[in-house]
């Protein structure tokens, strides 16, 4: 868990220095807003830990910024750096760390703010010295300054010590950890490595000093404690090692019963008691071994320890029968083991490993809920222990994530031909209703008929010719006005025809008062409603022209679209032979590791039993040696 907890606070990180700063607010600060959709999508994914889908439209994504030169610069160039920093921890976190190395390697030379520069590389070291690469982890500390914070500059200075006990540079990290500071957690680690860095160097009697300090220390909590039952144990037995058995067992003894380290320091004291001659005392922590699981070595040993101390104490017959005990329980191991050898060469195993939703999470940040059931489980355990096989298993349930990840992707592909199909059924069904549509519309009419409707209104507004612009209701009336204006009867010499004639007159005049008053408004508007009809005759001719373009390029786009989308089925399936093919690799290399180590235990198994019938055999000879003595 450590390791995801400092990918995420690497990626963080790194969105606080890719996003503009945000103000601060009663609640807290601004919210960053994301304008690109696809670079949105990108961080829904990453939010809700599904790195996988998230890689994938990252890269998509990446692909369109670029490709697209029709896009703004926005969306080309604003989450360009900000994406290839994401990129690079979501590759870290899926545990490609190679890839995320090169990304870090070429965006973090410059252009990126010192502390989260100097942060990455550490994270980089720390993870490339959990992988083993030495070399890189190397460089990695190399680029660190010395602004690194405080609490993480003493744990790089831990990582560059170990990268020098691992490459065999003890002298330089002895060098690095006398002159630690500090009464820290780091300090008592400092203090770990410093004594076995003297005692991979031969410094023994300098390392027995620091050790035994640090195994008599009082710890706080269960990591302190397990350093110091660690610590105690490295003294104890280089002290074995170089002849001191009685100060050997001091440290040994501090080492707690019910740890686990707790075995080997019990194998170790009685060993240390037995150095001395003293074989009744050694008898009692191997004693205590016997009862624990046989799979540990330190117990396997003790097996073999006590007949040796009995046979020393002259109880001949209990020696024996131990020895009996230990040849009958070796050989039961062994065919258990056998039996785990078949299991696992079948490859079933592996299968098991797997959790019932094969696209559940995957990376660094799958976790074992529980091992498969039946008698093999117990071996198991051993193996989980190993960081060899942990990872393997990562990269085996990823592959398989992968495989059935394809598997889906192969039936969308077939639902991307059903919707293609679709589409060109209608767009087969609909082309020949638009094309009569088309051909039925008259545009060119159009425009010429409303260039004549210019050419009408210049000649009306020349002649200021009012009556033109009358509504039919007001052009109605006029033609009565004049029609009654000619009735003959109206020209008669009385009084009555005068009187109506003047009412005629005052009606005509009204009206063509009217007329005129409103025939400059009218005239703006009818121009007006003409200069639209003319826009959207232009819109209309532009959007004639895409549909035209458009009938012209969709069969091509059609073409293109169906070579795509026939073209992935044959792409998917090269991709899923490829990953099957590296499945069975990382299959036979889970093997290769399993059978390793079960090989490994049956080996030590046979050498023990073989020891321990060769002691048997000695003992009876003993026995038939004094029986003869005796007649």
């Amino acid at each position: 868990m450590l390791r995801c907890r400092s990918i995420i606070v690497v990626l963080s990180l790194f969105f606080i220095a890719a996003g503009p700063p945000a103000q601060a607010a009663k609640d807290g600060p601004d919210p960053i807003v994301v304008k690109d959709p696809l670079y949105g999508e990108v961080l829904f994914y990453f939010y809700q830990e599904d790195y996988f889908p998230a890689i994938v439209r990252l890269l998509a994504a990446q692909n369109k910024w670029f490709a697209d030169e029709q896009s703004e610069p926005l969306d080309r160039f604003e989450y360009a750096e900000q994406a290839e920093l994401l990129l690079g921890g979501l590759f870290l976190s899926y545990g490609h760390h190679l890839e995320a190395a090169g990304i870090f390697e070429r965006l973090l030379a410059d252009n990126v703010d010192k502390e989260i520069r100097d942060r990455t590389w550490f994270f980089l070291a720390k993870i490339w010295l959990q992988r083993g690469y030495l070399d890189e982890a190397q460089t990695a500390l190399s680029n660190l300054s010395e602004d690194l914070p405080v609490n993480l500059w003493r744990e790089a200075q831990m990582l560059q010590s170990q990268v020098y006990i691992d490459s065999g540079q003890y002298d330089r990290a002895i060098e690095l950890l006398q002159n630690w500071k500090g009464k820290t957690e780091w300090a008592s680690y400092a203090k770990f490595n410093l004594g076995v860095a003297m005692v991979r160097s031969g410094r023994v009697s300098a390392a027995a000093d620091i050790l035994d300090e640090l195994g008599d220390l009082d710890p706080f909590n269960e990591e302190l404690t397990s350093l110091r039952d660690k610590a105690n144990l490295a003294l104890g037995y280089s002290l074995l090692q170089d002849g001191q058995p009685l100060a050997a067992k001091a440290p040994l003894q501090r080492v707690r019963l019910e740890g686990p380290f707790s075995n080997k320091a019990l194998l170790g004291v009685g060993w240390a008691d037995a150095e001395v001659e003293n074989y009744r005392r050694a008898l009692v922590p191997w004693m205590e071994l016997r009862g624990r699981d046989l799979l540990d070595s330190a117990v396997q040993e003790s097996m073999l320890a006590i007949p040796y101390a009995l046979a020393k104490l002259d109880s001949i017959s209990q020696a024996a029968d131990h020895y009996l005990n230990a040849i009958e329980a070796f050989y039961e191991e062994t065919n258990r083991i056998d039996r785990t050898i078949g299991f696992i060469e079948s490859g079933d195993i592996f299968d098991e490993f797997l959790s019932d939703d094969p696209l559940d999470s995957t990376g660094w940040y799958w976790r074992l809920e529980e091992l498969p059931q039946g008698p093999e489980a117990r071996y198991l355990y051993h193996l989980l222990a190993t960081h060899e096989f942990q990872e393997g298993l990562k990269n085996y349930r990823d592959l398989n994530y992968l495989q059935n990840n394809l598997d889906q992707w192969r039936q969308n592909i077939d639902v991307y031909r059903n919707m293609l199909e679709t589409r060109l059924e209608a767009y087969a069904e609909r082309l020949p209703q638009v094309e009569d549509t088309l051909a039925r519309a008259d545009l060119d009419g159009m425009v010429d008929r409303k260039l004549e409707f210019d050419s009408l209104l210049n000649d009306i507004e020349q002649s200021n010719d009012w009556l033109a612009l009358a509504s039919k209701h007001e052009f109605e009336m006029w033609g009565e006005i004049t029609g009654l204006e000619n009735t003959p009867a109206l020209s008669a010499d009385i009084p009555e025809a005068d009187e109506v004639r003047d009412k005629i007159l005052l009606l005509k005049g009204v009206l063509q008062w009217e007329l005129e008053r409103d025939f400059k408004d009218r005239l703006w508007r009818i121009r007006r409603d003409v200069r639209k009809t003319g826009e959207a005759l232009v819109e209309t001719q532009r959007s004639r022209r895409q549909i035209d373009d458009t009938m012209r390029n969709e069969p091509l786009r059609f073409d293109e679209i169906s070579a795509r989308v026939y073209g992935l089925g044959p792409r998917i399936e090269g991709i899923k032979n490829r990953v099957d093919v590296a499945k069975s690799e990382q299959r036979a290399f889970l093997q290769a590791i399993a059978l390793g180590e079960l090989q490994a235990q049956k080996q030590r198994l046979d050498v023990y039993a073989v020891q321990a019938r060769f002691a048997l055999a000695a003992i009876y000879d003993i026995a038939a040696t004094v029986g003869d003595a005796s007649e």
